[in-house]
């Protein structure tokens, strides 16, 4: 039978990778609880894997913080703590900061427009209130700076961190406002102006400010 050439191809996954991913998002979508138990037979049949790559995704999660093993035990998924994200926010604003500098040598029109229209969809997430799409959105919007600037250490450290900032916004420990919505039209503005010193500023500002409307959420 005829095949097209030119369909979307998925990419292909270890069956690690594959569950790492699943265990990852269900924790931070609050499928598994903060504090459940982890049972790595009845995950491994859920996932359609042996034991062995659960296992090690576990492991690997436990690393990143979203799970703790008890040897002889249990494996518990991690609490959510709201005020983590005072620890959190910071290195990762650096982290953006430092990515929106260096993306600068590396602009082309395309990724400038692509950053345009992203910024345009993310608007329109805030101001019809769909703030799953607007989080994803702004992801997006992000992503596309880190993978412009081209380093590897700093993806890998970003998308770490990037699974936290998920988290604590699938359990109402972060808002997003039209506030970002500017801020980032001023990050494109000042990247193409080529000015990396401000540009800085106002990225690690974007971030930042999470914090204090996470203190203002707590007071009310």
């Amino acid at each position: 039978m005829p095949i097209p050439s030119n369909h979307s191809k998925p990419i292909r996954q270890s069956a690690k990778e594959s569950a790492f991913s699943q265990l990852q998002q269900w924790i931070i979508d609050g499928t598994l609880h903060p504090g459940e138990k982890l049972n790595d037979t009845e995950l491994a049949q859920a996932l359609g894997v042996s034991r062995t790559p659960v296992r090690e995704s576990l492991q690997l999660l436990e690393v990143q913080g979203f799970t703790k093993m008890y040897p002889g035990k249990a494996t518990q998924v991690t609490d959510v703590k709201g005020e983590s994200i005072k620890d959190l926010l910071p290195p990762l604003a650096a982290l953006q900061a430092l990515s929106a500098e260096l993306a600068i040598s590396h602009l082309t029109v395309e990724i400038i427009v692509l950053l345009e229209d992203t910024n345009k969809k993310f608007a329109e997430a805030i101001q019809s209130k769909s703030y799953f799409s607007a989080l994803r959105l702004d992801e997006e919007f992000h992503k596309i700076i880190v993978d412009t600037a081209d380093n590897p250490y700093i993806h890998n450290m970003v998308a770490s961190l990037q699974a936290h900032v998920r988290r604590l916004f699938f359990h109402n420990s972060i808002i997003l406002t039209e506030k970002s919505i500017e801020e980032h039209s001023t990050i494109i503005r000042l990247m193409k102006e080529n000015d990396s010193k401000q540009v800085s500023e106002v990225m690690k500002d974007n971030w930042l400010r999470a914090i204090d409307e996470f203190s203002s959420l707590k007071m009310n």
